[in-house]
């Protein structure tokens, strides 16, 4: 699937200009997106740290006028039980953000888990490689990084596959760049990789030769 940007078509912070979709996240887009269709004025959007979902968030509240709590697990649960019911009261939608919906996520109050088991759920999953790829190229021209295609496949296949590391990754290439004042290459992303432990240690493999002199 290829890249679409801005999903809801709006964008929510001048800083952030699109939300890359691919298959790992295009079904939690397409939910916000047809959120009338929802059984209840309420939906979960979860995913990790670093996957774009307060983005994602902040674009479905602008385009269907809804609120959005987000870090939910560190809001009071009876605040969360009432604005559930405000939302279906005034038939306004409320987007819920957490690391995990229940019951991964421990409500104790009864009658809010009720209710969050009766709302829709978009999740956003690990990255796929279509998504690394275009994540690595999207964040290292923020940064005015000159990052070749073959290098940034390089990365997609030795880094762990989750959105922190990628942006980990950035972080660490974009610092060392500018320290040693050099262009970013594969021997220098090895080097720095390697010594901040962000390469996964069985593709080490990969840059070894296949035989060695004796």
């Amino acid at each position: 699937m290829t890249q679409i940007a801005l999903p809801l078509g709006w964008p929510a912070d001048p800083r952030d200009d699109a939300f890359l979709v691919t298959p790992s996240n295009v079904r939690a887009a397409q939910t916000l997106e047809h959120w009338a269709t929802w059984p209840v004025m309420t939906a979960i959007l979860t995913g990790p740290r670093k996957s774009g979902r307060s983005l994602l968030a902040r674009i479905f509240a602008a385009k269907s006028g809804g609120t959005i709590i987000d870090d939910a697990e560190r809001v009071p649960e009876a605040q969360l039980f009432h604005a559930w019911n405000q939302a279906q009261e005034e038939q306004k939608p409320l987007l819920i953000v957490a690391d995990a919906a229940p019951p991964e996520w421990k409500v104790k109050l009864p009658d809010l888990r009720s209710r969050l088991a009766a709302s829709p759920i978009a999740a956003i999953g690990a990255p796929d490689d279509e998504l690394m790829r275009l994540l690595l190229a999207h964040l290292f021209e923020r940064r005015n990084v000159d990052a070749r295609p073959d290098l940034i496949d390089w990365l997609a296949s030795r880094i762990e596959r989750s959105h922190i590391t990628v942006t980990r990754t950035v972080d660490a290439l974009d610092q060392e760049t500018m320290e040693r004042r050099k262009r970013l290459s594969i021997n220098l992303a090895r080097t720095t990789l390697t010594e901040a432990g962000l390469i996964l240690r069985p593709q080490l493999a990969l840059d070894l030769p296949l035989f060695t002199s004796p």
